[in-house]
Formats: C-alpha cells, sequence, structure tokens
C-alpha cells in the first residue's frame, strides 16, 4: 500500500492513503501540540486493533458476543535496550465460553497480521528518487529471473517474459501497481490482489498454481480491463474528456437517433436487433452512453468484426456496459491466447448458468482421472484436511463444453460454493476451477458461502446468476448435489497440439458457438502495446437481461447527475423538479448516488454514503416541506447502516421535528436537554437545517467540475493516461 506524506504546521503530518487521511503529531514534550496521537502511538495501536480483529472475526463465525470480552495490550520497554520491546496482550472472557472456544480465540490472537510482520522482521529499504510515482515496477517485488523460462498450458510465452512484458507496459503507462495482499493457504493455489497505488479503484485479482502463474494471470487481468475500459465503466469521465475528438476509443462512431427517438440504422445487425429489440420498444436515448452523457453528440458505438463474415457491425457501448459486464474480455501475449482466453470464459459463465438455472446434477470426476494431476489432488486435500469436503465434477455436460466444477461444502455453516473453470485443456480447466475458489479468500472467508436450497425460484430469478458472475455467492440448488447424474462422465480434450495450439483450440472453440448458431462479433485493442480483445456472443454472453437496457439502464445517471452534484445552486423550483424525478422513475430508495450518477465518491463522507432515501429527505428539509420529511427520517433511522455520526444527527433530527410539528409543543421548552444528549454542534445543525439556514448538511459543495472529489479525480486521471496514448496512436495511424 502506498502511503503518501504531507507536512504541515509545527510537527504535525499528514499521512494519506486510499480514502482515509491520519494525522500525527508529537506529545508536548517533545515540541509538539499533543492534537494527535504520535507515529510511534498508531504503530502500538495497530497490533492492538490488529488483534481485536481477529477475536471478532471468530466470535462472529461461531454467534459468541463480543460484549463482555475485553482485550488489552501493554509494550514493555527493556531499560538496557528501548528498541527491544515486549508486546503483552491480554484478554479477559466471560465464564460461560467453552474451553475449545477459548482456545480458538488465543490461536486467531496468533493469527494477527501486525504481530507476524513484525515477527518476521521487515526489511527496510530507504531511498532517494527523482519522482515519486516514476518507478511504476519497484512494488511488484516478484522479478522472476528473465533469463529463466517458464512455460505453462495456455500461454505462448514464459511465465518470467509474460511479467517482464505486462509490468513494463503499465510502468511504461505511468501505473504504479501495488501487491496489496497474497494468498496460500493450500498447496498449490496462489491468489493475489493487485491494484493502482494513485488509483485504487482500480484493481484485479490473479490466481494459479504458483507465485509466478498468479501474479501472470493478476496482471493480464489489468491489462485486459485497461484496454477494454472497464475499470471506468458506469463513472462519469469528466466534461474535457466527454467533449474530446473521442471518448472511448479512436476507432468510435456517433449516431444520432432518428424522428421520435428512433434507433440509428447504423447500429447492431437483423441478428442482434432481433435479440435486443425484439418487441420495437428500444429506443435511441436509451443507448446514450453513461460515461460522456453528451446527449448532442448521439450514440457513440464501437466497432467490432462478426466472425461469420468479416462485417464490422457498431455496438452502443451503453449496450456492452448494461449487459456483458466484463465476461469476454482477455489479453494474451498473442491474439489467440487472448481469445481462447476470453471464449473459454464465455463458456465457463454459460454453461455455468446452463447447469445452476437447470438444477443439473453433474458427474463425479473419477479418483483414477484425479490422481493424473497430483498438485490438484494436493489443493484438494489440504481442503478435506481443514473439515470443507470437496466435490470435483465434470461440467462439460457430455463433453459438449470445456468446463469444469470444484464444489466445497462447509459442514459448520451449512453453505456452498460451487466454483467453474473453463479451457480446452482438461486439466486447465480443473486447476482453474480450484484457484477460482480460493481466489482472495481466507478459511474463514468460506463462512459466508450461502446454503443451498430446494426452492427452484431462488437459483433461477435474474440477479443468482448475477451474484454468482461477481463472487460466486449466489445460491446453488440442492438437486445439484444428486448422486443420480444427468450425464455421463466425459474424460473430455479441446486442446490444440504443436506450435500454433493456441490458433487451433480458438477455432474450435469459435466452431462450437457456430454449430449452436451463435453469431460472434470481436473487437481487438491493441493501441496500448499489449494485444486485447473483446468476444461479444448476443443471446449468450450477457450478464445482466437484455430488458435492463429498457428498465433498469446505467444511463438513468443522466436524469441527475448534473442536477445533484449542483444541488447547492438549484433554486427551490429546480430542486421540486429533481424531487419529482426521484420519486418517479423507479428507483430503489435505499440504493446509493454515487452508483446513481456515476461519482467515485469517498466511502468515508456523507456524499459516499448518501442513499435515494436520504437525498430525498434532505430535499424536503430544503424545501420546507418537513412532514415528508419526518416520513422519511422515520424510515432512513428503522432501516439505517449510514455511520453512527449521521444516526445521531437524524436522531436529533426526528425529535425536532417531532416538537416543531406539534402544536402543542415548543421547541425552547425542549432545547437546552436536546442540546445536552446530542450536543451544541449537532443541535445547530439539526435547528439550521429546520428553519432553513443549513441546507444539505454534510454535502460538501461541488458541480458537474468534480472540485473536492478526489477519489473520482483519481480514477478520471488514471483513464487520461490511456487517452494520451491512445490520441498519439489515432495521430500515427493516420
Amino acid at each position: 500500500m502506498e502511503i503518501k506524506v504531507n507536512f504541515l504546521d509545527k510537527l504535525r503530518l499528514e499521512a494519506k492513503f486510499d480514502d482515509f487521511t491520519v494525522i500525527a503529531d508529537q506529545p508536548i514534550r517533545y515540541k509538539g501540540d499533543g492534537s494527535a496521537p504520535g507515529p510511534f502511538d498508531y504503530f502500538l495501536a495497530s497490533s492492538a486493533l490488529c488483534a481485536a480483529y481477529f477475536v471478532k472475526l471468530y466470535c462472529n463465525t461461531r454467534d459468541i458476543p463480543t460484549e463482555n470480552i475485553r482485550l488489552s495490550q501493554n509494550n514493555i520497554v527493556d531499560p538496557e535496550n528501548r528498541y527491544a520491546q515486549i508486546f503483552k496482550i491480554q484478554i479477559e472472557l466471560p465464564s460461560d465460553i467453552s474451553d475449545k472456544d477459548r482456545q480458538g480465540i488465543l490461536r486467531s490472537i496468533e493469527r494477527c497480521t501486525v504481530k507476524k510482520v513484525v515477527q518476521e522482521g521487515p526489511q527496510f529499504v530507504i531511498e532517494e528518487v527523482d519522482n515519486l510515482d516514476a518507478d511504476a515496477q519497484a512494488l511488484l517485488t516478484l522479478n522472476p529471473d528473465v533469463d529463466a523460462a517458464t512455460y505453462i498450458l495456455g500461454k505462448d510465452l514464459p511465465l518470467e517474459q509474460t511479467i517482464a512484458n505486462m509490468s513494463g507496459l503499465l510502468a511504461g503507462l505511468g501505473i504504479k501497481i501495488e501487491i496489496a495482499s497474497w494468498r496460500n493457504i493450500i498447496p498449490n493455489v496462489w491468489s493475489l490482489h493487485i491494484r493502482d497505488a494513485h488509483s485504487p479503484m482500480c484493481f484485479t485479482n490473479g490466481k494459479g498454481a504458483t507465485k509466478e502463474s498468479a501474479l501472470a494471470s493478476a496482471l493480464g487481468e489489468y491489462i485486459e480491463r485497461l484496454s477494454n475500459n472497464h475499470f471506468y465503466a458506469g463513472s462519469f469521465w469528466g466534461e474535457d474528456i466527454a467533449n474530446a475528438e473521442f471518448v472511448h476509443y479512436p476507432n468510435e462512431k456517433w449516431f444520432k437517433p432518428g424522428k421520435k427517438d428512433a434507433l440509428p440504422k447504423e447500429i447492431l445487425d437483423k441478428h442482434t436487433l432481433a435479440i435486443y429489440n425484439p418487441e420495437k420498444e428500444l429506443r435511441g436515448s436509451h443507448l446514450i452512453d453513461t460515461n460522456s452523457g453528451n446527449t448532442e453528440r448521439g450514440i457513440c458505438s464501437l466497432p467490432f468484426v462478426r466472425q461469420s463474415d468479416g462485417e464490422t457491425v457498431y455496438f452502443p457501448s451503453n449496450l456492452i456496459e448494461n449487459l456483458f459486464a466484463s465476461n469476454g474480455m482477455s489479453a494474451g501475449n498473442t491474439l489467440a491466447e487472448a481469445q481462447v482466453q476470453c471464449l473459454s470464459e464465455i463458456f465457463e459463465r454459460a454453461v455455468k448458468r446452463e447447469i445452476l438455472e437447470g438444477e443439473i446434477a453433474l458427474p463425479d470426476v473419477p479418483q483414477d482421472v484425479l490422481a493424473k494431476y497430483p498438485g490438484i489432488l494436493a489443493g484438494i486435500q489440504g481442503l478435506e484436511e481443514q473439515g470443507f469436503p470437496v466435490l470435483v465434477k465434470d461440467a462439460s455436460l457430455g463433453g459438449q463444453y470445456p468446463v469444469m466444477c470444484v464444489t466445497l461444502m462447509n459442514p459448520r455453516t451449512g453453505g456452498v460454493f460451487a466454483s467453474f473453470g473453463a479451457h480446452p485443456s482438461f486439466e486447465v480447466a480443473l486447476e482453474r476451477s480450484l484457484t477460482e475458489l480460493l481466489q482472495g479468500r481466507s478459511f474463514e472467508g468460506l463462512n459466508d458461502l450461502p446454503q443451498p436450497t430446494f426452492v427452484s425460484q431462488a437459483v433461477t430469478e435474474p440477479n443468482n446468476f448475477v451474484e454468482h458472475f461477481i463472487d460466486s455467492s449466489g445460491v446453488v440448488s440442492w438437486r445439484f448435489f444428486s448422486a443420480k447424474a444427468d450425464y455421463e462422465f466425459v474424460e473430455w480434450d479441446f486442446s490444440g497440439q504443436g506450435e500454433n495450439s493456441n490458433a487451433d483450440e480458438a477455432a474450435t472453440l469459435f466452431g462450437i458457438l457456430a454449430d449452436m448458431g451463435k453469431e460472434t462479433y470481436m473487437a481487438v485493442y491493441d493501441q496500448l502495446g499489449a494485444t486485447a480483445c473483446r468476444i461479444l456472443v448476443p443471446g449468450y454472453s450477457e450478464v445482466y437481461p437484455v430488458e435492463d437496457l429498457i428498465w433498469d439502464n446505467t444511463n438513468k445517471a443522466l436524469l441527475f447527475r448534473n442536477d445533484i452534484l449542483n444541488l447547492h445552486q438549484l433554486d427551490d423550483d429546480a430542486l421540486e423538479d429533481l424531487l419529482d424525478r426521484l420519486e418517479n422513475n423507479e428507483l430503489d430508495d435505499y440504493s446509493d448516488i454515487a452508483t446513481l450518477i456515476g461519482i467515485e465518491f469517498d466511502e468515508n463522507t456523507v456524499w459516499g454514503q448518501l442513499t435515494v432515501l436520504e437525498l430525498k429527505l434532505l430535499i424536503h428539509l430544503a424545501l420546507e416541506q418537513l412532514e415528508d420529511a419526518q416520513d422519511l427520517t422515520q424510515a432512513f433511522l428503522q432501516y439505517n447502516d449510514n455511520s453512527v455520526e449521521r444516526g445521531l444527527f437524524y436522531q436529533a433530527l426526528n425529535v425536532v421535528l417531532e416538537v416543531t410539528l406539534d402544536d402543542d409543543l415548543e421547541l425552547e421548552n425542549y432545547e437546552t436537554n436536546f442540546r445536552r444528549m446530542f450536543g451544541n454542534e449537532r443541535m445547530d445543525a439539526v435547528i439550521g437545517s429546520v428553519d432553513g439556514s443549513v441546507r444539505f448538511y454534510g454535502l460538501t459543495p461541488t458541480s458537474m467540475k468534480l472540485e473536492g472529489l478526489e477519489r473520482h479525480q483519481r480514477l478520471i486521471d488514471s483513464y487520461k493516461k490511456l487517452h494520451v496514448v491512445r490520441s498519439k496512436f489515432a495521430g500515427k495511424a493516420s
């Protein structure tokens, strides 16, 4: 994690990381003002807090209340050497906790990350640099020997060269990648989380049988998401980019809707129109892109090549963002390698959907077949030894598709996790199923898995597949676990041979889709210096329902974004109009404003936690519609998951509104004790909100210029790095 430090007044310092700011000072005896803890105090507190976190985690997973558990830490300083210290952590447990859980809680403290890092003895490297942002590769730490050549199935170059190429490309773009975490909790299963140190909203996870393969996986996914603009999907890219020569890619085209908002003739083709506009309800305004919001410019459309005949078809970027999420994107050392990865993931998700929604029972993989892959078997045995039964299934549906499944059961909670993987190689698909199962997960994380059900509707409703797509947290049918399989086991093999194996495999996978009657469309993105592609299979590879284009389109942001960002400048008529739109567009009251308008607010601010309900409440207050404000305040308090501070503000607001709206009560008779209960600062804000002198309490002013929105600005900075490179590429091409 990158922590940037700013020098403040006197001895005060400011450390910034992610969305947090920490202030440090020195005690008065050391010439400070004592206005904040010192750096060493934070260090000591981190150890105690880390220990308490693991205690809390242990207790939460076993429904043990923590109200009567007390924990403290003391540091004992050696009089001969003040750098040799003992950290004594003591915990007081209630008498009704079992001996087993007492030992479990003590063992959980042993897992404290801070403690382990200190015990391991971290290395400190102190150096001067010309530019803090220039050394973009320094944080990767894993630097394989470029002279070595470790080949793995499916890759056209050795892992060492792949990692060097990809990390060099990111460095050239000015993107400083840091590894936030590594995990290796069972043999031969590695995963890691990488992110942009400047814009941590841009992150990927990688997985593999080794550290190197996991890092290559994470870097490849990062480049694929950069190339396909996926990190920035759903977000407003600012007015500068919205009005630039191009918004997404230099080869985009803009088409204006026809009369009566009709779809332009230049977009899509006969095949896709039958899928996306079957009832002739889709209008041009549904396809304005969220990222620019430039309605005057028209519909931003991206060229894809139809694989059946090589014709170019223009897909609205809005349609792709709304329906496909990240499905069908990949990067590779070669185009064929990227195509195989793309198509494999498309099959993995489509077949997974067919199996889960069809409640299909899959055949087990025989033990003599598993024995051919000792590395994978060792990982499975590692899970079994931790008390997690594992089922290894052939998900090829009788040898039709290159898909495998590894399913984990958690007897402690009754939850299950069905993990799928795909690749033309049986071995690679099986390995991916296993590594996907534990990507970024600890053993504790397996306690949150959903329980299976016999209720078919729960597994067939569309949002369940979305949950499976996002993090595999969807529900699985008990019928999936039947010992009576719906298909026979097939030890399938779709892999190619020799130097052109990836090209052969890509042709095979394209062929399967063609035999199914599916059209495929592909775009290649190589402007950033890597080969990436996106493949769309309409009617097969969508993640979200087609109806979302009409009923839940992300570009509903355009109805609200400008007014919400300019909230403090709106007059009463404009506020009434905004309120009317919030009321009459079928919005979920508890959905967040950040997602609605595509702005990355700091999650620790009122803006970052603002919901539709709270925004409507604040508008009612600004309009002095106090009865409506009271109704929404009570709804907020009933279902509030906001901060404690914000909750107390609305508790105070609720009682002030109760008094104000009651003709028999006078606020002056209660104000003194309200102030004793809620504090003067909070009560000033509440009374000001009721009498109209305070508007939109807690929401700092901003506008479409996005001033004050540092987190979102960092996201735009990240995108502009790509935009600059693509602009140069476009110039060379012309």
